[in-house]
């Protein structure tokens, strides 16, 4: 997905969220704030984005958007239950309806046989409590991976929790 391509899902996200008079905050490790960036390229995208979080050490995780350090060691940085956390606490910490959560293995190094480069775990946390968590690995060097995650968040974000 090209970068008219992402904006253009921005756009359509933040029309669904103006709608809903909702708001979206982003707890970004592995993309480093590019869905941030995605949503303020939009004019009038205060209306619908809060903020986002930048969280790409543990303890960002921890200070910024409440991950528990019990997570962190049992599960990892790239796990479901850290990006579950993460996503929750966005959304907490900004007073967001939605909130969307990545943390992932962009390359070139970084892998495991359990978490190869490319690995990357998604939360988007929504109105009553809906989390939905998943897995992805994409296949290219860390700016493919990093681009495939942004649009991956974005297009599950509008079709699983914002299209009717």
């Amino acid at each position: 997905m090209n970068d008219e391509q992402l904006q253009q899902l921005s756009y359509r996200i933040g029309e669904q969220l103006k709608i809903r008079q909702a708001t979206i905050t982003a707890a970004e490790s592995c993309t480093g704030g590019w869905i941030a960036k995605i949503f303020t390229d939009i004019s009038g995208s205060s209306a619908w984005f809060e903020r986002g979080f930048v969280t790409y050490s543990n303890q960002a995780k921890q200070q910024m958007v409440g991950v528990q350090v019990s997570t962190l060691e049992q599960h990892g940085a790239v796990s479901e239950p850290t990006v579950r956390e993460m996503a929750v606490g966005a959304g907490k910490a900004a007073a967001a309806e939605y909130a969307i959560a990545v943390s992932g293995i962009a390359g070139p190094d970084g892998g495991t046989p359990d978490k190869p480069v490319g690995t990357v775990w998604f939360a988007i946390a929504g109105p009553e409590g809906r989390v939905l968590a998943q897995r992805k690995i994409f296949a290219g060097d860390r700016d493919a991976v990093r681009r495939q995650s942004v649009a991956w968040a974005l297009q599950t974000l509008l079709d699983e929790f914002l299209t009717n």
